[in-house]
């Protein structure tokens, strides 16, 4: 085993290394037969030993740091947003006194559009699947007390997402924190909008170059700052197979750093502040394998197609959430164990943060009580189950490892196929993507409808009450007229000369090539409102009409 010889070598000292840094949390892990447990585990067979490799090292298949959660757990977020800021607020120190170690902010659908609250667009949806922003005073609101450079956030968002951004970098610097103590994501994944979610605002390619523009400013103003979270969610949510999550994510990645580096930036400049978002399933092994191949394919694209030189350019980071679309209205209990189910597989499956729904998703937004199920099965999988005391525990089963390896074939196939039609801008414009979803969605539907699916409660062993889980969460529509009248009041109060400069200085970087965040960040702060700068972008780069696809 001279070739695994080394790599264990190579093990020992990026352990060494590692543990420096973040030391191992006990100083002997063992079960409660006071078995001393290894690191990790491997064959004695040379050429298994070979193919896995070791955690931490390349093509990281069996996990991105050498200790994993022997050092730290996942970072334990709840997704969460409602109502005002002043509401969401409340919400987040519930969640942090609760133990919930990153916030996740869910934004209502006006503010992912890039309205305001006042817009006829917003009627009916002010506040009600997340929290209205409309100005940096929401922003302000919304993280009130809470330190932000104690807490890392994560913000669901895409077509605004640089508005969003430049909110959270002005509120960090009225807290008087340097960006560089800053850390978090923002979504901004705006291809899998057009194929699989539909929040989108402008055609493809200024939506990339915002993108671009993003990474370039925060790979030097915001260096822990992960500037997009390349989603396979809600291709998942939209109905993908597990194969076709994992080859349509890792797409839409090659696609956006294709785009940096053709703007002329290092490949390892902005590499190391990528993420992905991936969805925890119901087929267990299945998904605990969707993370392993992904780690390994993204790992060869980086090195292989891109040329990148730094180990952490080709690590694919992942936060994971557990499946919305699994959630049943029927025996809303039952969702409590499909999700223990789904947070397990994310995190043998080796995330690096985690998101649990909650019970009564299926039915309105969750109540204080789910949210606390949700996250002590978080808490329970981290500290009662053993599961973190090893590294890639599943790692060398036979079935795992066919899993992975068929799972990469797969996947590999319909890369193969997006690189043929041109990539994937081209393959979402001729509706191929699209297609694959619409198409795998149709089948499992149809299957469960002919009862060769079962979903426990619906089509099988269903009950004749339906038991419900007491109070719901449900948001008037009084929030919009809070909304409205906040806005009022600041627009008499702001600077109007100043948001108007800000607003033509917008305009003519936008017309020309300049980086458009610090120009956004200057219209942020004199308290422009997210629908003024989004309509600024809609009058220079017009809005994206989708193509019909059946």
């Amino acid at each position: 085993m001279a070739l695994f010889s080394s790599i264990l070598e190579r093990y020992k000292s990026i352990v060494e290394k590692a543990t420096s840094k973040f030391p191992e949390r006990k100083k002997q892990f063992s079960n409660s037969s006071k078995t001393e447990l290894n690191p990790f585990y491997y064959s004695d067979n040379e050429e298994d030993a070979n193919k896995l490799s070791a955690p931490g090292i390349y093509p990281f298949t069996r996990g991105i740091q050498p200790t994993m959660y022997r050092s730290r757990f996942w970072t334990m977020r709840q997704y969460a947003g409602f109502s005002t800021a002043q509401e969401s607020n409340k919400r987040y120190k519930y969640l942090l006194e609760n133990g919930t170690t990153g916030l996740s902010v869910a934004f209502d659908l006006p503010t992912q559009m890039g309205y305001d609250s006042d817009s006829d667009y917003s009627i009916g949806e002010v506040g009600k699947v997340g929290v209205a922003i409309d100005t940096l005073e929401d922003m302000e609101t919304l993280f009130e007390g809470i330190p932000l450079d104690k807490v890392s956030t994560s913000m669901t968002i895409n077509a605004t997402a640089s508005v969003l951004l430049g909110m959270y970098i002005a509120v960090a610097k009225k807290q008087g924190i340097s960006l560089d103590k800053i850390s978090g994501t923002i979504q901004n994944d705006i291809l899998k909008e057009y194929m699989a979610r539909g929040t989108y605002i402008y055609p493809v390619e200024p939506s990339l170059r915002i993108i671009t523009d993003i990474f370039e400013f925060c790979s030097k103003e915001v260096p822990k700052w992960n500037t997009i979270s390349i989603s396979g969610y809600h291709i998942r949510e939209a109905g993908s197979t597990a194969a076709q999550e994992l080859a349509f994510t890792l797409a839409d990645g090659i696609a956006y750093v294709k785009a940096a580096v053709e703007c002329g930036l290092d490949v390892d400049s902005f590499a190391q502040r990528l993420s992905f978002f991936f969805n925890a399933h119901n087929n267990f092994f299945e998904e605990i394998a969707k993370f392993r191949a992904a780690r390994r394919m993204w790992a060869k694209i980086m090195k292989e197609r891109f040329g990148a030189k730094k180990e952490s350019s080709m690590m694919f980071r992942v936060h994971t959430q557990t499946a919305g679309s699994t959630l049943t209205a029927q025996q809303v209990d039952n969702n409590i164990v499909r999700v223990t189910i789904q947070a397990l597989a994310a995190v043998l499956g080796g995330t690096q943060s985690l998101h649990t729904n909650s019970r009564d998703e299926a039915l309105a937004l969750p109540t204080e009580d789910s949210v606390q199920i949700a996250l002590r099965t978080q808490q329970i999988i981290a500290y009662e189950s053993g599961v973190a005391d090893v590294v890639d525990p599943l790692g060398g089963s036979y079935y795992i490892e066919s899993l992975t390896d068929k799972l990469e074939s797969d996947a590999w196939e319909y890369i193969n196929k997006i690189d043929q039609a041109g990539g994937m801008i081209n393959a979402i414009n001729e509706g191929y993507p699209q297609k694959e979803i619409q198409d795998a969605s149709y089948s499992f539907q149809q299957a469960v409808d002919r009862g060769e699916e079962i979903i426990v409660g619906v089509n099988k062993f269903q009950s004749e009450e339906n038991k419900r889980c007491g109070q719901l969460l449900r948001i008037d529509d009084s929030v919009r007229d809070s909304q409205i009248e906040k806005l009022k009041s600041l627009k008499n109060r702001r600077d109007s000369k100043k948001v108007e400069e800000t607003l033509k200085l917008l305009k003519e970087a936008a017309l020309g090539t300049e980086n458009l965040m610090p120009k956004i960040i200057d219209a942020v702060e004199a308290y422009a409102t997210l629908g003024e700068i989004s309509n600024v972008m809609r009058d220079v780069f017009g809005e994206y009409q989708e193509k019909i696809i059946l």
